[in-house]
């Protein structure tokens, strides 16, 4: 179990971000924009801004290279008041091959109802490049995706009444019925100190209710809770990626003694036909004759007793069977499949 603040192991279920979504351009690139017979939203949109600044743009296509179509999403913090900036991110939306050096237009940022809450524009910032050849090309990073920080400013600011809360909701970011117990025992153990009474009550293992005492404010009397100390629990868990070898092991993993035999039998077949010529000046035909090498190699196997009363046990005894990541994951799922692993298998 670790010892963790209550403000690092659950949130405030007023303190909730709104996501933002918006469609915009970029413009200034170095002929790395969309090409516009694949991409001929783009030259719509091209025309839309254009004729929104006063500029007509009848007869003609537009043959520049140099913008880009993006969708532009932020995340709208809680609290937050009008004027203040957040970082947005960028993604191309056409066939263009880079971002970098561009500068996204004036872009309206709209939440779930449709309502225009901020408004995004400036130099876009790409950690990727790619360079290209005639005969060879060499990309890192994604360049059609990029950042534009502080580029968003709120117009419109989320409702919200947290100072006239009388009640507030934690919710636990791993749902557990201990550490939901825990908190609530600390929170209560601190208000009847402090303020003479018992103000939480566990409701499930996600959320603590907690009634807000008289004479202080809501945003205070959080403050001053969130920082007791509780120690979190949760269920035994192993996780298992199998597309990148990835295991992870919880701390209160348990495996039962059980004696684990990993080996590879490896079996080849090789043909190797031989041609037959007959003797010079005879009656005889040039024949095919078959020709098979078997070969069979397995490697050395190790049988280990695995016996795994803690989590530097269990580690140790998977280390001495000489395996890879991949072998552990088949041994952890064999150990599952016998009923000897005292925790939940999670498969990614």
């Amino acid at each position: 179990m670790a010892a963790s603040r209550i403000k690092d192991i659950a949130q405030l279920q007023a303190a909730r971000d709104n996501q933002l979504v918006g469609y915009g351009l970029v413009i200034g690139l170095k002929g790395t924009g969309d090409s516009l017979r694949n991409a001929p939203f783009t030259e719509q949109s091209i025309r839309a801004m254009l004729e929104n600044l006063g500029i007509a743009t009848e007869g003609g296509r537009a043959r520049a290279k140099n913008v880009a179509a993006v969708i532009v999403t932020a995340n709208l913090p809680p609290f937050v008041q009008s004027g203040a900036r957040i970082d947005v991110t960028v993604s191309s939306l056409g066939d263009a091959t880079s971002l970098a050096g561009g500068t996204l237009v004036m872009t309206p940022l709209r939440a779930a109802d449709g309502d225009i809450y901020a408004v995004a524009q400036g130099s876009v910032i790409v950690s990727g490049f790619s360079a290209q050849g005639q005969a060879e090309s060499l990309t890192q990073g994604v360049p059609t995706a990029g950042r534009v920080p502080n580029g968003g400013i709120i117009e419109r600011q989320v409702a919200a009444e947290f100072g006239d809360t009388s009640v507030l909701t934690l919710q636990l970011r791993n749902p557990d019925f201990s550490t939901a117990v825990r908190i609530t025992d600390a929170i209560n153990a601190y208000t009847a100190q402090r303020f003479g009474m018992s103000t939480a009550a566990e409701q499930d293992a996600r959320t603590i209710r907690i009634r807000r005492p008289e004479k202080i404010s809501a945003a205070r009397f959080y403050a001053e809770i969130e920082n007791l100390i509780v120690e979190s629990d949760g269920p035994a868990r192993v996780v298992v990626d199998e597309r990148t070898g990835t295991v992870v092991i919880g701390q209160n993993v348990r495996i039962s003694r059980v004696a684990i035999s990993h080996g590879a039998l490896t079996v080849r077949i090789t043909e190797m036909p031989q041609v037959v010529q007959p003797e010079p000046f005879s009656r005889g035909e040039t024949a095919v004759e078959p020709y098979t090498v078997i070969e069979a190699d397995q490697p050395d196997a190790r049988v280990a007793i695995l016996d795994g009363p803690d989590l530097q046990t269990l580690v140790a005894g998977l280390n001495r069977l000489g395996v890879k990541p991949d072998g552990i994951i088949a041994i952890l799922q064999g150990i599952k499949s016998a009923g000897a692993l005292q925790a939940e298998l999670v498969l990614q």
